[in-house]
């Protein structure tokens, strides 16, 4: 981590232009932003940056449009957010990357703000494409990657870009989601507890296998644990499985025994016959061939709070139900709000990643307490996973 350029705060960038990758890909119902959570923590960057008079180029990306210019993912409403907070200029830039695109920025003045629309609007950008990536670099003299949650792909804002501006960095939202992830893996206060949600585990396999060395606890929600259920030959219903998990499930167990590592799923759910319908409480034993398991139980809640009350760092990825469904929320709020308690009254040290993570505990009606909200999923796991992420990697 220690190799990676990290922006400079004393770097006089006066009436430089600054290319700043951000990740404002946030949610929009008919045009309207339904969280703001990714814009707000970018904010004070922003901030700063027109405070040092630098002229400012903003690139992001929005959904996956695949090359497309899909009007429900255009910016615009986040350039409008922008344009109401920050004081000073903000553009909109919605053109084509041609030859008279540099004409088009050089009006830009000390302390502006140009937001550019959606870069995957640009099939160039997924492709990682050479001549894209010059032209991207050709509009500014110093570029700053503060898109963590962007830095696991090759993309041209993330990657190529980078060859052909002298001065790149890595900016203070990413160096602040990097120093929360080594607080748990290499910086760690025992006990460690990791809890792990989501859907598929054959796509966590690797981060599961490699953090069961250096954690303490592992828990194990969502419909992840489901496959779990029918390792240990309990019947799920309707409930969403994976096929083919049980040598990964022998894998993880066998690794979870060599490393002193231990294994809690659920003992106890919540079962609806469909997603948009009512839950009720259920022991795993009595769980019918039409019912679906959509959330944690009591008992579940229960030992889970009692674990994290007994740890002194938590890492937590992926919710414990179908939060989507207030009655299939109570899991994922309870574990929250556990967390919460623990970080403000016991000097807990915990660590939140995933964007459905995050939009799951946005629901809780009470104020929440976390050392570190990440906003980042797929580039938090294969970090925790060991891997050299392309977005860090030129930037050392």
């Amino acid at each position: 981590m220690d190799k990676i350029k990290f922006f400079p705060n004393n770097l006089d960038v006066q009436n430089q232009k600054i290319i700043l990758r951000l990740d404002l890909n946030v949610p929009i119902k008919d045009k309207i932003i339904i969280d703001d959570t990714r814009i707000v923590l970018c904010l004070p960057f922003i901030k700063k940056l027109i405070e040092k008079k630098a002229k400012i180029i903003i690139i992001s990306h929005l959904g996956r449009p695949k090359g497309i210019k899909d009007p429900a993912l255009s910016l615009i409403p986040v350039y409008k957010y922008l344009k109401k907070i920050l004081q000073t200029n903000v553009y909109f830039f919605m053109g084509n990357f041609d030859s008279e695109m540099k004409d088009k920025f050089s009006h830009l003045k000390e302390g502006e703000v140009i937001l550019i629309e959606n870069i995957r609007y640009f099939k160039e950008e997924t492709d990682n494409d050479e001549n894209f990536s010059k032209k991207l670099a050709s509009l500014g003299d110093i570029y700053i990657n503060d898109a963590f949650s962007c830095s696991h792909r090759k993309q041209s804002s993330i990657y190529n870009i980078t060859k052909y501006i002298k001065k790149n960095f890595a900016g203070p939202l990413l160096k602040k989601e990097i120093d929360a992830i080594n607080l748990v893996i290499n910086n760690k206060k025992e006990p460690v507890t990791c809890i792990i949600g989501g859907s598929k585990i054959s796509t966590k396999i690797n981060v599961i296998t490699n953090l069961i060395e250096k954690i303490n606890n592992l828990i194990i929600v969502g419909a992840m644990a489901n496959n779990f259920f029918i390792y240990k030959n309990l019947k799920v219903g309707k409930s969403l499985i994976e096929n083919n998990t049980k040598e990964i499930i022998k894998k993880i167990y066998d690794k979870a025994l060599i490393n002193n590592c231990e294994i809690i799923i659920p003992e106890d759910c919540v079962v609806g016959t469909s997603f948009d319908g009512d839950g009720k409480d259920k022991n795993l034993e009595k769980i019918e061939k039409n019912e679906i398991i959509l959330d944690i139980g009591s008992n579940t809640i229960k030992k889970i709070k009692q674990t994290i009350e007994q740890s002194n760092t938590v890492l937590w990825n992926g919710p414990a139900g179908y939060f989507e469904n207030k009655n299939f929320l109570n899991g994922t709020v309870s574990i929250a709000e556990i967390i919460s308690k623990n970080t403000r009254e016991k000097s807990l040290i915990s660590v939140l990643g995933g964007g459905d993570t995050l939009a799951a505990i946005n629901k809780s009606k009470n104020k929440l307490f976390f050392s570190h909200l990440s906003t980042a999923g797929g580039a938090f796991l294969e970090y925790l996973e060991g891997k050299d992420l392309p977005g860090l990697s030129v930037l050392k």
